[in-house]
Protein backbone atom coordinates (compact mmCIF):
# COMPACT_ATOMS: atom_id res chain seq x y z
CA UNK A 1 0.00 0.00 0.00
CA UNK A 2 1.31 3.46 -0.90
CA UNK A 3 2.20 5.82 1.93
CA UNK A 4 2.88 9.50 1.38
CA UNK A 5 6.38 10.61 2.28
CA UNK A 6 5.63 14.25 3.15
CA UNK A 7 2.49 16.01 4.30
CA UNK A 8 0.79 18.08 1.59
CA UNK A 9 0.64 21.71 2.72
CA UNK A 10 -2.68 23.54 3.00
CA UNK A 11 -1.65 25.79 0.11
CA UNK A 12 -0.97 22.85 -2.20
CA UNK A 13 -4.18 21.15 -1.05
CA UNK A 14 -6.17 24.30 -1.77
CA UNK A 15 -4.62 24.68 -5.22
CA UNK A 16 -5.47 21.07 -6.00
CA UNK A 17 -9.09 21.49 -4.92
CA UNK A 18 -9.48 24.72 -6.90
CA UNK A 19 -10.15 22.63 -10.00
CA UNK A 20 -12.96 20.61 -8.40
CA UNK A 21 -15.58 23.30 -9.00
CA UNK A 22 -19.04 22.45 -10.31
CA UNK A 23 -20.22 23.57 -13.72
CA UNK A 24 -23.81 24.05 -14.76
CA UNK A 25 -25.20 21.18 -16.82
CA UNK A 26 -26.11 21.95 -20.44
CA UNK A 27 -29.78 22.84 -20.85
CA UNK A 28 -32.21 22.37 -23.71
CA UNK A 29 -35.58 23.93 -24.54
CA UNK A 30 -38.48 21.58 -25.23
CA UNK A 31 -39.92 22.55 -28.65
CA UNK A 32 -43.49 21.56 -27.75
CA UNK A 33 -43.89 23.24 -24.36
CA UNK A 34 -40.96 25.68 -24.34
CA UNK A 35 -39.82 24.18 -21.06
CA UNK A 36 -36.13 24.23 -20.08
CA UNK A 37 -34.69 20.86 -19.02
CA UNK A 38 -31.37 19.01 -18.91
CA UNK A 39 -30.17 17.68 -22.24
CA UNK A 40 -30.98 14.01 -22.95
CA UNK A 41 -33.53 13.94 -20.11
CA UNK A 42 -37.31 14.21 -20.23
CA UNK A 43 -38.95 17.45 -19.12
CA UNK A 44 -41.04 17.73 -15.96
CA UNK A 45 -44.23 17.38 -18.00
CA UNK A 46 -43.06 14.12 -19.62
CA UNK A 47 -41.99 15.36 -23.07
CA UNK A 48 -38.78 14.35 -24.88
CA UNK A 49 -37.86 15.79 -28.27
CA UNK A 50 -41.41 16.98 -28.90
CA UNK A 51 -43.16 13.71 -28.04
CA UNK A 52 -45.05 12.71 -24.90
CA UNK A 53 -43.12 9.75 -23.48
CA UNK A 54 -44.40 9.56 -19.89
CA UNK A 55 -47.99 9.87 -18.78
CA UNK A 56 -48.54 12.07 -15.69
CA UNK A 57 -49.34 10.44 -12.36
CA UNK A 58 -52.95 10.42 -11.18
CA UNK A 59 -52.24 13.00 -8.46
CA UNK A 60 -50.19 15.37 -10.65
CA UNK A 61 -53.01 16.62 -12.88
CA UNK A 62 -53.83 20.34 -12.56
Amino acid sequence: MAVQQNKKSTNKRGNHRAHDFLTNPPLAVEPTTGEVHRRHHISATGFYRGKKVVAPKAGDED
